[in-house]
């Protein structure tokens, strides 16, 4: 079980924000002189950038004797969170025609055992306290992706859920960049 805090910080994202109904821009092309976008939107996503840039946005922003901006972010790493059900069915992401992995949800079974004891490095378990209005989840570190900084943050003033207290972000924050600095092997 994670610790969570509800306190929301209203100047600013923060690393381990939870933000319900955040819109993932799949792609957005011009046809014929009409302008398609395919979005995505995610019910619950984790904000993966550090808090120590995120902070530094934020006092850059409100300095008005900044000589510079080079604090100033154009986006923020998230990542889904997707409900453990869905994740052992292999159907959190149906909705895109995506078919994932099953992974069996019998507690006595190792891929389930390695799952939620977060030692498979492609996936992070999040089991939520009862007081929370979210089921179990898990962050796939391959489905992370980036939101327009202003966009993030004007979502996060209405669908702010809760946020990850520091200890168990950066537990996330580590595996994730392990997970990003792996390296991959040619298959032999």
């Amino acid at each position: 079980m994670i610790k969570i805090d509800k306190e929301i910080d209203e100047k600013r994202i923060c690393q381990g924000d939870i933000i319900a109904n955040v819109e993932f821009i799949e792609y957005a092309i011009e046809k014929n002189g009409q302008i398609e976008i395919s979005k995505i939107v995610f019910p619950y996503v984790y904000v993966l950038t550090q808090d120590c840039d995120l902070e530094q946005e934020y006092n850059n922003k409100v300095n008005e004797n900044a000589t510079n901006q080079d604090k100033h972010l154009i986006s923020v790493i998230v990542a889904p969170l997707y409900n453990i059900e869905h994740v052992y069915d292999g159907t959190h992401l149906e909705d895109i025609n995506l078919k994932m992995q099953i992974i069996s949800r019998k507690e006595s079974s190792s891929d389930n055992k390695i799952l939620k004891q977060n030692n498979n490095p492609r996936f992070h378990y999040l089991g939520f306290p009862e007081d929370i209005q979210i089921t179990n989840s898990v962050i796939d570190f391959k489905h992370y992706f980036t939101v327009n900084h202003n966009v993030l943050f004007n979502s996060k003033k209405q669908n702010f859920v809760c946020k990850v207290s520091e200890l168990f972000r950066e537990n996330i924050s580590h595996r994730f960049a392990s997970f990003l600095s792996r390296i991959g092997l040619p298959n032999v």
